[in-house]
């Protein structure tokens, strides 16, 4: 069964022109390196609420990926970490339909 995640980070102030470009490389990493990982997408959000947040829309393929994916997610994304505010919200959801 396919496994949805929506998770979240909050970028200092002033470093998201500097966290994009990392994060870009972190992205096209996983997607080569993780084949069941169907989807890891991040998004800004606009609008004040949104300031320094990327949300990512995640989707395994089953449990074993998503496990795969945790289990390589502290090095992935190492390099990306001198630009974030400590924290890091995580929903796993799962389909209704």
């Amino acid at each position: 069964m396919a496994i949805t995640v929506i998770a979240r980070i909050t970028v200092k102030e002033g470093k998201m022109p500097e966290a994009i470009p990392v994060l870009k490389e972190i992205v096209q990493k996983i997607k080569q390196s993780e084949p069941g990982c169907v989807h890891y997408i991040p998004h800004t959000i606009n609008g004040p609420k949104g300031k320094n947040k990327i949300i990512f829309y995640e989707k395994y393929a089953d449990k074993e990926a998503f496990d795969n994916h945790n289990k390589n997610l502290k090095a992935n994304m190492a390099p990306l970490n001198p630009f974030l505010e400590p924290g890091l919200e995580i929903d796993v959801c799962s389909e209704i339909l």
